[in-house]
């Protein structure tokens, strides 16, 4: 990854980096410079930063440099989308999915680095989110002209447009609620739980087999009818994550209900163990298409992402209570950052408790288990350092 990001990816004549190379190796000029692809620049180096990598520490700077001079809009709160390649032209559409990215990204980079301005910068844009949820019943509008004014019609005549698709987006709705506990967990806001619970319940009562046939639908308009049925695999994977997180937050079981019943949904359709990863997408009633996601030989490839192999994440910022998260995760994987670690099979255990007598813990945690029953415990004055990972 980050030979790429440093070498053909990057622009060496006007910096930034581009969204893709075509077989030669020539990059895509016409697709110009994105929030949504620059956010995963930032995601991608914050974490070889938390891991070690060499160079790393320099991309991220460069990175970090480029997003806050191109895309971040102080006045607003919020990101920018699309320049031309050469950085002369902004467009102007603003979008709610680079945003939502972006938030993802900006956590990543404040992990990394303790500069905490990236925080406060999220929760500018979470800020935007909890009003557009209040206003739009929690269905979020997607796109918004440069002054962000929202563009309920936009693509209604082409609604399944592969980047700018017309409605609320169930996926989206899911992805949202876990990225909002993500920033409670390490900025606490009382506004921030309860959206998240009625972005989750809107997507379920709006997406989850509404038309007869198992899976969530891809879109629906502003009344909740679905328009684009076909049942992605991304969707399902934020669902999977959204309810972990919400059941690690919250202890109400009923999210752990439909954990169980969207990873069996997962099994029967969308995991291929055969061959390895996940089917991209199903229609109503028909057979996986469109092929394995790309290019992951394990069974369950890395977590959230598009159009990525995605599985059931738990936020990059640990939860206020790791061992409580942890512990109480439904079964199947667990993700920090997009990097699977482990397989967890630890549903309805009870949190993992410092023993009697032990050292008083500190607001690090490490690993205390093995295989495939992983336990965190509090980091006390006498466990190895290395070991240690921050809380939040």
């Amino acid at each position: 990854m980050l030979a790429g990001l440093a070498g053909p990816l990057c622009d060496t004549a006007h910096d930034g980096w581009f969204h893709a190379l075509d077989a030669d190796g020539r990059p895509d000029l016409a697709a110009g410079k994105t929030c949504y692809d620059h956010a995963f620049v930032l995601l991608g180096t914050s974490s070889a930063v938390v891991a070690g990598l060499p160079g790393a520490d320099a991309l991220l700077a460069a990175a970090s440099t480029v997003f806050l001079e191109r895309f971040w809009d102080e006045d607003a709160g919020r990101c920018r989308d699309e320049w031309s390649a050469d950085w002369s032209r902004l467009d102007s559409y603003r979008g709610l999915n680079a945003n939502m990215h972006a938030v993802e990204a900006m956590l990543a980079v404040a992990d990394a680095t303790g500069d905490l301005s990236w925080r406060r910068r999220a929760a500018r844009v979470a800020d935007f989110v909890v009003d557009l949820a209040a206003r739009y019943d929690a269905r979020l509008p997607e796109h918004f002209d440069a002054a962000w004014t929202s563009l309920p019609d936009l693509n209604a005549d082409r609604p399944a447009d592969p980047f700018k698709p017309y409605g609320a987006t169930i996926g989206h709705g899911l992805e949202w609620s876990r990225l909002l506990l993500t920033l409670d967990a390490v900025a606490p806001d009382e506004r921030l739980l309860p959206t998240a619970e009625a972005l989750f319940d809107r997507a379920v009562a709006d997406g989850w087999s509404v038309d007869g046939t198992p899976g969530f639908v891809y879109t629906t308009d502003w009344s909740g009818t679905p328009v684009v049925r076909d049942r992605m695999h991304w969707v399902l994977a934020e669902a999977l994550a959204a309810a972990a997180a919400l059941l690690a937050r919250t202890g109400e079981q009923r999210y752990a209900a439909w954990f169980r019943e969207w990873w069996a949904h997962a099994e029967d359709v969308f995991i291929d163990r055969a061959q390895g990863s996940w089917h991209h997408q199903t229609r109503r009633g028909q057979p996986p298409r469109g092929g394995r996601v790309a290019g992951q030989a394990r069974p369950l490839p890395r977590g959230p992402g598009h159009p990525a192999p995605a599985a059931p994440a738990l936020p990059h910022s640990r939860p206020r209570d790791p061992g409580r998260s942890l512990a109480v995760t439904p079964p199947e994987v667990l993700v920090v950052g997009e990097a699977l670690i482990d397989i967890v099979q630890r549903a309805g255990q009870d949190p993992v408790e410092p023993a009697r007598g032990e050292p008083a813990p500190t607001s690090r945690w490490h690993s205390a288990g093995s295989g495939t029953t992983p336990a965190w415990r509090p980091c006390s004055p006498t466990t190895s350092a290395a070991r240690c990972c921050d809380a939040g």
